[in-house]
């Protein structure tokens, strides 16, 4: 998972992040790397600062299609969007 520190993830929370998540999950991560980074690319993109906080509490999400991905974010204005999430990343579970 070390390829989460490209984006501004600590080791530190990497570690952590592996600490906490199952094993077959980790595999299925690094298995879809690309389709991973992809994704979390696109929310850098967007302007979303707190990738860790996201990607840690929903990393499930980070698995869908690239266009299916875009998709569910492109409905919302852009700073609001990235405003609502600094707040509070719960807000995902509802796009």
């Amino acid at each position: 998972m070390k390829f989460l520190e490209n984006y501004g993830i600590t080791k530190e929370e990497v570690k952590e992040f592996e600490n906490n998540t199952a094993d077959v999950m980790l595999e299925t991560l690094i298995l879809n790397k690309r389709l991973v980074k992809s994704n979390i690319e696109y929310l850098v993109e967007l302007g979303v600062k707190n990738i860790y906080e996201i990607f840690s509490n929903y990393y499930e999400l980070f698995l869908i299609d690239h266009s299916n991905f875009e998709s569910i974010f492109n409905k919302y204005d852009r700073e609001d969007l990235i405003e609502k999430l600094m707040k509070n990343v719960a807000i995902i579970e509802y796009l």
